[in-house]
């Protein structure tokens, strides 16, 4: 995913007469290309996505309030990664080839269908493990990705146009496999599904052995910040509507108003942290771009599923859940310690310095899992370990540099 010599051509100016051709040549970008930024259409397809997390989410939330949590956990990584790897496949193809011409918005809208099919079909596979309309949706969304590629090879020459025909060949030859899922026994497919996943992981790997996407370091990084505050967005929508809810049936303002502080102090604290740092500045090649894109899976799926387990929490503290309060608790501290240990490993150990920075989001990690254990308690005490985090993190950064400015201050002194 480095800068391939195809990229080197100068973007075209945005006042060109060809920028306004319905119909325009599909080259690659400039990886150097300056003031690059989602396009509306881009936010427009984060929008449509978040539908079908939307309805993972709900479906979560019902296998686990009903006492069927690694059932509902197994159909959730299923389906969440369908959403995820037709988002970020979309998304580094954009950042490397988006032309916006009429016929890449049509294809772009046809992949957002796609999403939309998937949706319709996630109840139906968490309940009966009925999978024909996933797979129907995510076929359509990776169908229309392949003549993305097709498209882009007809441009391409040498070296570039084999990788681009390298991602259409092995996206499609994916599809094969996900659709003899279809037809197989219901205790083998989430071993079929993991090693189709690792098939599909595969492919751009194999496809940029040779040359790599131009794709856009502050594009990309901006584009995953962009889907990180829409899935967080999403949590505190489902997590208000479960809130308000039971307090409209159940008066029940009481047991809910620890667990509605803790989850507002959770999510604000999981934006603060996300962002604390500027993570462009780390993706530089191919082995951490595809680490980071990758690893994005576990913070993307443990921030949805931090809504679900709010709303279970709700669900549990109201009496309509029929599990324990100690499971209701772990549904909102793992997903949140998962969310604080894959943010520290996919961005803030690269920007800390000094063992005592390193050391605050795993240390919070791991008292967010002890927090599982304060019953009622549970998760408005992870919300204030979530927000302590934060604070000490702030703290040990002013700190430092209020030291390097002394010492600044000192040198400057000495000359």
């Amino acid at each position: 995913m480095t800068s391939s010599p195809a990229s080197e051509s100068a973007p075209r100016p945005s006042g060109a007469p060809a920028a306004h051709r319905p119909l325009r040549r599909m080259t690659a970008r400039s990886r150097d290309e300056k003031h690059r930024a989602a396009s509306p259409l881009e936010l427009f397809f984060d929008l449509c996505f978040v539908v079908a997390i939307a309805q993972a989410g709900v479906q979560l939330v019902h296998s686990v309030a009903e006492a069927h949590a690694a059932e509902g956990i197994v159909s959730y990584a299923m389906v969440f990664f369908a959403i995820w790897w037709a988002w970020m496949n979309f998304t580094w193809f954009a950042s490397a080839y988006d032309n916006d011409d009429v016929l890449y918005r049509v294809v772009t809208l046809v992949q957002i269908a796609g999403v939309l099919v998937l949706a319709a079909g996630v109840s139906r596979a968490f309940e009966d493990h009925e999978f024909l309309v996933v797979v129907a949706g995510y076929v359509i969304m990776r169908l229309a990705l392949t003549a993305q590629w097709l498209r882009a090879a007809r441009t391409a020459e040498d070296a570039e146009r084999r990788m681009t025909l390298r991602y259409a060949g092995g996206v499609l030859l994916c599809q094969v496999g996900w659709l003899g899922l279809l037809f197989l026994p219901e205790s083998v497919r989430p071993w079929v599904f993991l090693v189709m996943a690792i098939a599909e992981m595969c492919v751009p790997v194999l496809a940029e052995k040779e040359i790599n996407t131009s794709w856009h370091p502050h594009h990309i990084s901006e584009r995953y910040g962009l889907f990180t505050i829409i899935v967080l967005g999403e949590t505190i929508a489902a997590a208000t509507i479960a809130v308000k809810s039971g307090v409209d049936e159940n008066d029940a303002l009481g047991e809910l108003l620890p667990i509605a502080s803790g989850g507002l102090l959770i999510i604000f604290a999981a934006w603060w942290i996300y962002f604390a740092v500027p993570i462009h500045g780390h993706l530089r090649s191919n082995k951490q771009a595809f680490l980071w894109g990758y690893g994005h899976y576990l913070i993307f799926a443990s921030a949805a599923a931090i809504g679900a387990g709010l709303e279970v929490a709700v669900e549990q503290a109201v009496g309509k859940a029929h599990i324990s309060t100690l499971s209701a608790s772990a549904a909102v501290t793992l997903p949140t310690a998962l969310f604080l240990l894959t943010v520290w490993a996919l961005h803030a150990r690269h920007f800390k310095v000094g063992t005592g920075q390193q050391l605050v989001l795993p240390t919070a990690a791991l008292a967010v899992i002890l927090c599982t254990f304060l019953g009622d308690w549970a998760v408005l005490t992870t919300g204030i370990v979530s927000a302590l985090g934060v604070a000490v993190g702030v703290t040990l950064t002013a700190r430092m540099v209020a030291q390097e400015e002394r010492e600044k201050v000192a040198g400057a002194s000495a000359v």
